[in-house]
């Protein structure tokens, strides 16, 4: 059994908290740094006034598959918070929205056939096809093997060129914009391959799943210091790493990294070049975010999720000038959040774009009025307030051959462990995966 370590956790989001959790556990002395006043990361969450839960800053929600999250929350005693609807997705058109999701699932494929066969513009052997790829992608288990093509070419083959252009090649360039025909078909298969009709969330929402987790770490013994930014790691000569962050600051004979690319290496400026370099060549897109509280509802059809075509890179030449519309109070109560109705209008984009140079005020005036297109009797003062995020590294833009350049986890500097959603491949990012990868890390932490 290994003996008592100091393990510093730079990073209090899903995966430092996961690692935190079963190093704590292990009897280890943890200490998780994070530069914000609150747990999550990425899936931290805020609440307005007269509200009961919090919200996501980013749209967030779990499959019935996601075993790594269920089991973690189960293990802190909470799985009775654990909901799962079954919410509508649907691809807009400009005849309406049309339901999409549970077209693709493997056990309603036929009970569900009625939804692809509506979808306009595709011939019966189009819609056939689209519905038959998605099914066998959803059973195929040697996914990771289809990285060495792109999922342009893949999809572009195998359900036509017509139900590609109109289902597929839309929600790749709204994912990753002028590099959608660049993604590898892995990433795409694994989208399909662990997604399921219910989708689950927390009651009081993430933040208070979180809030949860870090009060079961603290119970076990860790740490966890909010507002307190790390500055630096540093090898030792003597061994083990030092952790500059103010008077919090420490040396440890472990040190967990969760943190993106570019503050990785900005903190441990000792990394040798070769794996900095590989560090450094990991390509990965930012999100925006404006969500709306309206007060009354948006989609009466009860669409939760709505695809937005992308026809074009190009923002300005598509009919969206974001990604998804998400109506979060179709999947979960209204009443939660004193009544209004929440919108997510969300896209990701390079991490130069314009869209984070732009005020809040602009980016929401750029956005909102589109909303008119999904019901035309949409008015601004429907919009009681609005909220606007942002995030450069949201998510990693996965090429062909992709495994053969991500950096190792456990880094060249003994004891430097680093585990960042570029490492999750190839799943797409979410808190299931941080799980996993923060265990994991756990007990690459500690050694065999």
């Amino acid at each position: 059994m290994t003996d008592s370590l100091t393990v510093a956790i730079i990073g209090a989001g899903v995966t430092g908290l996961a690692a935190a959790w079963d190093l704590a556990r292990a009897g280890h002395r943890v200490t998780v740094y994070e530069a914000e006043a609150e747990v999550g990361g990425l899936a931290a969450g805020f609440k307005g006034d007269g509200w009961d839960w919090s919200l996501e800053k980013f749209y967030h929600h779990w499959f019935a598959t996601d075993r790594d999250i269920l089991t973690l929350i189960d293990e802190i005693g909470q799985s009775d918070k654990v909901l799962f609807p079954s919410p509508i997705t649907s691809i807009w058109t400009p005849r309406g929205n049309f339901p999409l999701d549970k077209a693709v699932l493997p056990v309603e494929l036929l009970s569900r056939a009625a939804n692809v066969l509506r979808i306009p513009d595709l011939s019966l052997l189009d819609r056939l096809r689209f519905g038959a790829v998605g099914f066998l992608l959803t059973k195929y288990r040697g996914g990771l093997s289809l990285e060495r093509t792109t999922a342009d070419a893949w999809l572009r083959r195998w359900v036509g060129d017509r139900a590609y252009r109109m289902l597929w090649r839309p929600l790749l360039i709204g994912k990753f914009g002028d590099r959608y025909d660049q993604v590898n078909m892995a990433w795409m298969w694994a989208r399909l391959y662990k997604r399921t009709a219910r989708l689950g969330t927390y009651r009081g929402g993430f933040q208070a799943m979180l809030e949860d987790l870090a009060e079961a770490v603290r119970r076990a013994g860790g740490t966890i210091c909010l507002n307190t930014p790390v500055e630096r790691i540093t090898p030792l000569p003597e061994g083990g790493l030092e952790v500059s962050a103010g008077a919090a600051g420490g040396r440890f004979a472990r040190v967990l990294s969760t943190v993106g690319p570019g503050l990785m290496l900005r903190l441990a400026p000792d990394l040798p070049e070769a794996y900095a370099a590989r560090a450094r060549a990991l390509q990965s897109m930012g999100a925006v975010v404006v969500i709306a509280a309206l007060d009354r509802q948006l989609m009466a059809d009860g669409t939760y999720w709505l695809n937005l075509p992308a026809v074009s890179p190009h923002k300005e030449d598509n009919p969206f000038p974001f990604l998804a519309l998400v109506e979060h109070t179709n999947y979960v109560s209204p009443e939660y959040f004193g009544g209004d109705h929440i919108l997510y209008l969300g896209d990701y984009v390079p991490p130069d774009h314009e869209y984070f140079r732009l005020s809040d005020a602009d980016l929401a005036g750029r956005f909102l009025p589109s909303l008119a297109k999904v019901n035309p009797a949409f008015s601004r003062d429907w919009v009681r307030k609005w909220w606007v995020f942002r995030a450069p590294y949201a998510q990693p833009v996965p090429l062909v051959n992709h495994s053969a350049h991500i950096p190792a986890m456990q880094t060249p500097l003994p004891g430097l462990v680093w585990a960042s959603m570029s490492h999750i491949y190839p799943w797409d990012r979410g808190t299931n995966y941080a799980v996993e990868i923060g265990r994991r890390a756990a007990q690459m932490l500690v050694g065999p």
